[in-house]
């Protein structure tokens, strides 16, 4: 009996952590989400590509060969339907997102950067604690270090 109820403890301890938690929010957010897309394409696009191609409908193209049936219509169809939802996901969603956020930040190649002596990441040259491992780091006494105390003391300003 303590084994099953040591088993549900960790059970119940996995269930609880914050990834998979997380993964299932995600999951059904994304199941919901498939529904907005699917109807955009259904109802939006489909008629909109039907009313310029004049056929929506591939799937009775085909040819045989010694009685056997090549339904490369139905290929057809579906892949249009890939290549309609790939593109409206991209056009209506993460252009949109994209331009929300602003541009990505990019990091400076120049930088000067140092070494944590806790963990041995790289780390910004100023950097008062580690980013990894948030060691506080030891005071710069090099000259780029009064450069750096200038800079954090006029922007605070």
């Amino acid at each position: 009996m303590t084994l099953f109820k040591e088993t549900l403890k960790g059970f119940k301890q996995f269930i609880l952590r914050g990834s998979v938690i997380d993964l299932a929010v995600g999951v059904m957010i994304g199941a919901a989400f498939n529904g907005v897309v699917n109807a955009l394409v259904k109802d939006l696009m489909t008629p909109f590509i039907a009313a310029v191609a004049a056929k929506p409908n591939f799937s009775n193209l085909s040819f045989t060969i010694h009685g056997s049936q090549f339904l490369y219509g139905d290929f057809i169809n579906n892949l249009v339907s890939f290549l309609i939802v790939a593109v409206t996901i991209y056009f209506f969603i993460i252009v949109p997102i994209n331009k929300l956020m602003g541009k990505p930040l990019v990091k400076d190649p120049d930088a000067p950067t140092k070494q944590c002596p806790e963990c041995l990441s790289t780390i910004p040259a100023g950097a008062r604690r580690c980013a990894y491992c948030t060691s506080v780091q030891p005071k710069m006494t090099t000259p780029a270090a009064a450069v750096l105390s200038a800079a954090r003391s006029s922007a605070k300003r």
